[in-house]
């Protein structure tokens, strides 16, 4: 059975940092692409960064220089790290999984899904 289960989110002044974390099992985890996905009330569910097996990133325009993926293969846990957070950051984040570095930055072709971890800016 696979399971992503995030945690790390909370309420947070803009400003300031939280890093979410995502725990895997059921999975190849070391062989498995990786993404962390954002839906604010209202919204289309987005792609914020993804990582490689082999640690390869990419990330969105709206948060380059300020979040950063990485991932931790001997824990089967990907992080996101989220500095000079913005109240527009506000959203339910989730961890996703994929075969490939290109299906997990699509939504339809994501293979596993986390519960969703909130995340709220203050301003």
């Amino acid at each position: 059975q696979v399971q992503l289960v995030e945690s790390g989110g909370g309420l947070v002044q803009a400003g300031g940092s939280l890093r979410l974390s995502c725990a895997a099992s059921g999975i190849i985890f070391s062989l498995s692409a990786m993404g962390w996905y954002r839906q604010a009330p209202g919204k289309q569910r987005e792609l914020v960064a993804a990582i490689t097996s082999g640690g390869g990133t990419m990330s969105a325009d709206s948060v380059q220089g300020r979040f950063t993926i990485s991932r931790d293969n001997a824990k089967n846990t990907v992080y996101l790290q989220m500095n000079s957070l913005k109240p527009e950051d506000t959203a339910v984040y989730y961890c996703a999984s994929g075969r490939t570095f290109v299906s997990v930055q699509s939504p339809s072709s994501v293979r596993n899904w986390g519960q969703g971890t909130q995340v709220t800016v203050s301003s």
